[in-house]
């Protein structure tokens, strides 16, 4: 389908973006019907989750609350940054995820409490009277919390991500009406140095290191100490992430042995592919996916990438993640049920997809992409792939270091450095050291197996699956790209989804492919923000890139273009000598200027 062959003036990302919502329509009749089988097995259901307030916790949340009747969810939550957990749920709760639920539940935060806490400490930091209350109301417990910083001290990931399960757990123990655990952890928990090119089915994995022997020297050791114990059974782990939450699978497997209880395992999470908006992601998690290096290209920063392009891709969106996550304790309930014992793992995985990453970067070149550029990108979109540490280093000094110093210093100089825009050194500073810790993953590959969960998909009832669709399979890889980048431009650059014309002509600009050529060492455009939209610092290339649009867009209607030179006050209209304050940047504000 051609969702640009409108004749309409409508800009051509809100075409997109209609577009993608207008699939929604049959996930949207389905939950209103409010009778399938997962919907009933939560109704009136009081749940506690941990790492609410992160991206796939909110996107739970919501979903959650948009598609089933929860009586209560219970949000464990630290303060953070002065701030309380009631200020910092309130936040939360603003977050443009929960736009499309707050129209159809207006009233839905009353049912989302916040308890305080903290994911590391015993007992979860809870209170004895909060961990009461838990445990008398509570029906499922969804542990998402962790950390995900790749270089966090061992110490730190071991009491987060092995010490905090096992506390999660014994909450469950204590539960009075407990119906299921879930614990989410990551399909690269056992993608070892051994298992690349193979296979990582989803079992339990023989364990590298005893748990509760781990959390004892944790509560007890300083990191350096800890470290050289326990590194050398680390070799098969590319750092210490990847390592604690293989070992907190096993504390999954061997605590609470008659809890109903299963495992889901993402691989790398993404922005959402229609639910409850097309491309919704937050700052957080915009860097640390696939999406953030699409928009560091898109806008024409981020030129260089550590990756072996021909390479099959293992990502999935955030709202089939937790489509995964919302069915999976249904069919671990129906299991045990059935009389099956085992703790079932479930992975969502797009390894049987075979896309690769070379399709991602192919995707930013089409002539259909260009048309959704948006308009504050600042340079040609391009990007060199390689898996050669040297080379690497070589470009990004070449495309990213030089640039940006020079830029920078003269932002600096000229000091229209915009309020709240970081300098670009400190951007690709962070992105490298980001790209190093993905290299290991952007340069091996791994067969993710996901029969557990396809199986899952074939026990669902036809109205769940379109509810609950955890399929990736049936995803649609240009809606999904295009979901991407609509997602990118409404939630992080927020640039309203209007201008794709001016983003499309400065792509053409910087690019040469216009009628009009211009160096690309001069095509810089500096925007400062102020409280009423943007004001651009003029440039010879602004006024060309105005000129291009309106020759562009002015079909039919009678146009002209006025190229006055520099404009001085006025000579004898409406007074003789009238300006205002912006006269002084030009000769008039030279000749006040000059000493006497």
């Amino acid at each position: 389908m051609d969702i640009f062959s409108s004749s309409t003036s409508m800009d051509p990302a809100k075409e997109v973006e209609d577009h993608l919502l207008s699939l929604l329509k049959p996930v949207n009749i389905a939950i209103d019907r409010g009778d399938s089988p997962i919907q009933q097995f939560y109704r009136n259901a009081t749940i506690f989750l941990t790492g609410g307030s992160g991206f796939i916790g909110k996107q739970l949340v919501e979903k959650l609350c948009r598609s089933c009747e929860i009586k209560k969810i219970y949000l464990l939550m630290r303060p953070k940054k002065n701030k309380t957990i009631q200020q910092r749920l309130k936040i939360i709760l603003n977050d443009p995820v929960f736009d499309e639920l707050r129209k159809k539940k207006p009233q839905f935060q009353d049912n989302v409490v916040a308890v305080e806490g903290d994911v590391a400490d015993i007992r979860l930091g809870l209170s004895d009277m909060d961990w009461t209350m838990l445990a008398e109301e509570v029906n499922f417990i969804f542990h998402v919390a962790a950390t995900v910083r790749f270089d966090e001290p061992l110490k730190v990931a071991t009491l987060i991500n092995v010490r905090g399960p096992r506390e999660a757990l014994q909450l469950a123990k204590e539960c009075k009406n407990f119906k299921c655990f879930t614990h989410t952890s990551t399909a690269y928990a056992h993608a070892t140095i051994s298992r690349i090119n193979g296979d990582v089915e989803e079992k339990f994995y023989q364990c590298p290191f005893p748990p509760e022997d781990l959390i004892s020297m944790a509560e007890t050791m300083d990191e350096n100490q800890l470290y050289e114990i326990v590194a050398s059974v680390m070799n098969e782990w590319p750092n210490t992430y990847t390592f604690t939450k293989a070992i907190g699978e096993e504390v999954i497997r061997t605590s609470g042995q008659d809890l109903p209880k299963c495992i889901v395992k993402p691989p790398v999470v993404t922005s959402t592919y229609l639910e409850p908006a097309p491309g919704w992601i937050d700052s957080n998690a915009c860097l640390s996916s696939p999406v953030g290096f699409m928009l560091g290209a898109g806008l024409g920063i981020l030129h260089i990438h550590l990756i072996d392009k021909d390479l099959i891709t293992c990502y999935a969106p955030v709202d089939f993640v937790n489509n995964a996550i919302i069915a999976a304790p249904w069919d671990t309930v129906e299991k045990k049920a059935n009389g099956e014992t085992e703790v079932p793992i479930y992975t969502v995985s797009t390894s049987g997809c075979k896309i690769k990453w070379r399709l991602f970067s192919d995707y930013l070149r089409l002539e259909e992409t260009l048309k959704l550029a948006s308009s504050v990108s600042v340079w040609y979109c391009f990007g060199i792939e390689t898996t050669n540490n040297f080379v690497y280093w070589l470009l990004t000094w070449l495309l990213h270091y030089i640039p940006g110093y020079i830029i920078d210093g003269l932002v600096d100089l000229l000091r229209i450095r915009p309020k709240g825009i970081p300098p670009l050194m400190k951007v690709y500073r962070k992105l490298y050291k980001i790209t190093k810790a993905y290299q290991y993953f952007c340069t091996n590959n791994w067969n993710f197996r996901d029969d557990n969960l396809k199986a899952m998909i074939q026990r669902m009832s036809p109205q769940d699956r379109i509810i609950y669709n955890c399929d990736v399979t049936t995803i649609n890889f240009d809606n999904l790209l295009k979901a991407w980048i609509i997602g990118l431009r409404k939630f992080i650059v927020k640039d309203g989804l209007r201008g794709s014309d001016i983003g499309r002509t400065c792509y053409s600009v910087y690019s040469g492919r216009g009628n009009f050529k211009f160096p690309t060492a001069l095509s810089i455009v500096f925007r400062s923000s102020f409280s009423k939209g943007h004001f651009i610092i003029e440039r010879p290339l602004t006024s060309l890139l105005a000129e291009e649009v309106v020759r562009l867009n002015c079909g039919d209607i009678p146009a002209c273009v006025v190229r006055p030179p520099v404009v001085v006050p006025a000579y004898y209209e409406p007074s003789p000598g009238w300006s205002d304050l912006s006269a002084i940047y030009g000769p008039t504000g030279v000749s006040i200027l000059k000493p006497r």
